[in-house]
């Protein structure tokens, strides 16, 4: 019995070599695409571009699924890759140490890509994804905030103008409209931002550090690698 076998039973064989041959690029790889990544490599797909530039820190620990003590100071793109091979020895993976900008978007072939999961944080990074991968005709999922949320009972699956409540959705849809964006399929939460009991301040930056647990971010990831795993599923080949 392969480790892939218990998934095969639920979707049959057909559906398991559409996720072998696909290939899914998943932007950030920390609270939730970290889990997208967990979730995608579990399910079978063969191959995994995997975007980061950010190292291992220990006040990860509490939510990302990559982070623990012993590589703490770790690249994420290394630390994940080394996991993967565990799940899956014949997975591609490819690496991109870096922060994706609009400056730096020429050197990603969109259309390499069956699928994009858009876990960055940063509003001009989401939307050059978004543009980027709709020019190339590739299907995007893109996770809205989690920060300061304890209630992932809250996320839900749906279009960017059918969003509310959220602050990041909010100016995405704003940004999206004046760009003629038509659609954007992203996980968000109802939930109204909570503030921080204990409010931290980045010492580098200067700003008021968000409040994270191990459940809400982990449950929005778990949601995107679904709705990946179901597009590719029902894809015409």
């Amino acid at each position: 019995m392969t480790q892939f076998r218990r998934t095969e039973m639920l979707f049959g064989a057909e559906a398991m070599e559409k996720l072998k041959n696909a290939r899914v690029a998943v932007f950030g790889i920390g609270g939730v695409g970290g889990h997208v990544v967990e979730a995608l490599v579990r399910s079978g797909i063969g191959a995994i571009d995997l975007i980061d530039n950010d190292v291992v820190h220990n006040s990860n620990i509490n939510r990302q699924v990559v982070a623990v003590l012993s590589n703490v100071g770790e690249p994420k793109v290394d630390a994940f890759e080394k996991r993967i091979k565990d799940i899956n020895p014949n997975i591609v993976i490819t690496k991109h140490k870096c922060f994706f900008l609009p400056e730096n978007s020429s050197q990603f072939d969109f259309s390499s890509y069956d699928y994009v999961a858009d876990c960055i944080d940063t509003v001009s990074g989401k939307i050059e994804l978004v543009l980027r991968s709709q020019e190339a005709g590739v299907p995007i999922i893109s996770s809205m905030g989690t920060g300061n949320k304890v209630n992932p009972a809250d996320l839900e699956v749906t279009d960017i103008y059918k969003t509310s409540v959220c602050p990041l959705a909010k100016v995405m849809r704003q940004e999206l409209k004046k760009r003629r964006v038509k659609k954007l399929k992203v996980v968000y939460s109802k939930e109204t931002p909570i503030a921080p009991k204990d409010a931290a301040v980045d010492p580098k930056s200067g700003k008021r550090l968000i409040g994270s647990n191990a459940f809400v971010p982990a449950a929005a990831g778990l949601i995107i690698a679904s709705e990946i795993v179901k597009d590719i599923i029902k894809k015409e080949r």
